[in-house]
């Protein structure tokens, strides 16, 4: 498969694509927790920098030279994207992505294991599907994923995880009842209408809806 960009795309390993924002501090922390997983898949890590004004391009261009599996790219402010510059940022990601299974993580929710890295490539084996990863559920280097069997059955868990707000991804409190996922596995076909899940402002009203159908999707779905 040709990307967007005119690149080969393979379908045998994953693309993980992170928008980050002023996190020089994330990345130093975490960053190289993604890029040195040890796997017999292989993979490569993307990240967009939307116009940061701390020292994230500084940090990114040393990992990037300690680190072959690392690309990095730079979103300028001048850029005016309606209606989020999040979706803007992330869909340049996935464009320069080299591999069909790709993975929408958070600097924040760095992988605790390898399997973390190898259960997402489950992504891949329908064109509809999406697979959600969930760790330190139990113990702190447990992981688990959740399989759904289209992206459209995913959608609450992805709009309440990835709400405006910024706290969709906080806290530990019955993480996988709540649908507190790391990072979000969609084959390339979908991509388009995954980003478009994101960053949306949801009110009171709506995020207690969402809640419901998250609590209510995750004991049908009990993995």
């Amino acid at each position: 498969m040709t990307t967007d960009n005119g690149q080969t795309s393979t379908s045998n390993g994953l693309s993980m694509v992170i928008a980050v924002h002023d996190q020089a501090i994330e990345l130093e922390q975490n960053l190289p927790r993604f890029l040195t997983l040890q796997s017999d898949v292989p993979y490569e890590v993307i990240v967009v920098d939307d116009s940061s004004s701390d020292e994230t391009p500084d940090v990114l261009k040393r990992l990037q030279l300690e680190h072959e599996r690392l690309y990095h790219t730079f979103l300028p402010k001048s850029v005016v994207f309606n209606p989020s510059r999040r979706q803007l940022a992330l869909s340049v990601g996935v464009k320069a992505a080299h591999y069909d299974c790709i993975v929408l993580a958070d600097i924040n929710r760095p992988p605790v294991s390898e399997e973390w890295l190898t259960g997402l490539l489950q992504a891949t084996d329908s064109q509809n599907g999406a697979v959600l990863v969930y760790s330190g559920r139990r113990e702190s280097d447990a992981v688990l994923h959740q399989t759904w069997a289209t992206l459209e059955d995913a959608a609450p868990l992805v709009c309440k995880a990835e709400r405006r707000s910024g706290k969709g991804h906080h806290g530990k409190w019955l993480m996988y009842r709540r649908g507190l996922y790391d990072a979000l596995a969609v084959p390339r076909q979908r991509m388009h209408d995954a980003v478009k899940l994101f960053d949306h402002r949801i009110g009171s009203f709506g995020l207690f809806t969402l809640r419901l159908k998250v609590l209510w999707k995750n004991l049908l779905n009990r993995a």
